[in-house]
């Protein structure tokens, strides 16, 4: 559940700073777009931690998929970490800040998709259910 956090502070510090490119003047929405960026890089590597553990103990064809998901997140928090300096250094939100944004989303987008697939082709974290020969089956009449 640790990486729903980063990806919606990420989309929606995109979508603040498009709101405030294409509509607002309100500067709120920048403030609101730094914040979430951060908060979006603060969250992500507290996800990494427990990604990390679990891609350890994969089998190597599943590992390989691990590995790329990993460095495809690790380049995306990079890009949030430029990302936010150009910011803090600008004093607004310059064209090179939203376009970073908007290729780490692209970016996500396909991290997501390998995340998808660690988990529901792969079964990576995922508890199965006991057999149903295990389970005694009662009647009640």
């Amino acid at each position: 559940m640790l990486v729903a956090i980063p990806i919606g502070l990420w989309i929606f510090s995109l979508i603040c700073d498009l709101v405030y490119r294409f509509g607002s003047t309100n500067p709120n929405w920048q403030v609101v777009a730094w914040y979430t960026l951060v908060g979006g890089i603060l969250g992500a590597l507290i996800a990494a931690v427990p990604g990390f553990i679990d891609m350890l103990s994969l089998p190597w064809p599943t590992k390989r998929i691990a590995l790329i998901h990993m460095t495809i997140n690790l380049t995306i928090v990079a890009l949030y970490v430029v990302n936010a300096y150009i910011r803090k250094r600008a004093g607004g939100v310059p064209d090179a800040a939203v376009w970073l944004s908007v290729i780490s989303i692209l970016m996500l987008t396909v991290s997501g998709w390998l995340g998808g697939k660690l988990v529901y082709v792969h079964g990576v974290a995922v508890d199965t259910p006991p057999e149903s020969s295990d389970v005694t089956d009662v009647r009640f009449r």
